[in-house]
């Protein structure tokens, strides 16, 4: 009963990223300026390094502590580069409705995984972590890439891409060993 209940928190956190990153909420939301992708690309990245320093500090494995200091390095990289990119452009990033979503969604999320015993975390945040990719994945190529404005922001986006697919196999490599 108490892993049906932890199953459905985390089914639903999740589902409320997908639906949030859905074409369907795409067609159906404002347009985004390039202003609100920038800041929806830092929340997305700066959710996954709190997603990780979570599993610095509670797991026990060493391939998911791997796989947690590559999420740092990789995120973090990417936000650098998208901070320096919109330094250049004197872009100051906007809260808008999609990453202020993100943000309380990470907020559950935490305290999701911080609830987590040892034994329980590392399946719970390999679970989140393949879902979360695949989430972030869409929304970057089916809401953000076609909805940016400016060529360099686009291109910034579409060289993250890869770095987020490959973060997905990553994830499902340690989610498929973890059966």
């Amino acid at each position: 009963m108490k892993n049906l209940k932890r199953n459905a928190l985390v089914t639903g956190v999740v589902c409320l990223f997908v639906t949030l990153l859905t074409p369907a909420f795409a067609q159906q939301s404002a347009k985004l300026t390039d202003a609100d992708i920038a800041k929806i690309a830092v929340v997305a990245n700066q959710n996954d390094i709190d997603f990780a320093k979570i599993a610095l500090q509670k797991s026990k494995d060493p391939k998911v502590i791997e796989f947690a200091n590559t999420m740092i390095s990789d995120h973090q990289a990417v936000i650098d580069m998208a901070v320096a990119l919109v330094t250049k452009l004197k872009v100051t990033p906007t809260e808008n409705a999609v990453s202020k979503e993100y943000l309380a969604n990470a907020q559950e999320t935490m305290k999701m995984l911080n609830g987590k015993s040892a034994k329980s975390f590392d399946k719970a945040y390999v679970d989140n972590e393949v879902e979360y990719h695949k989430a972030v994945i869409n929304a970057v190529k089916t809401v953000l890439i076609p909805q940016s404005q400016n060529e360099e922001l686009k291109a910034l986006l579409q060289k993250a891409l890869p770095i987020l697919e490959t973060h997905l196999q990553h994830a499902e490599m340690l989610q498929s060993e973890m059966k």
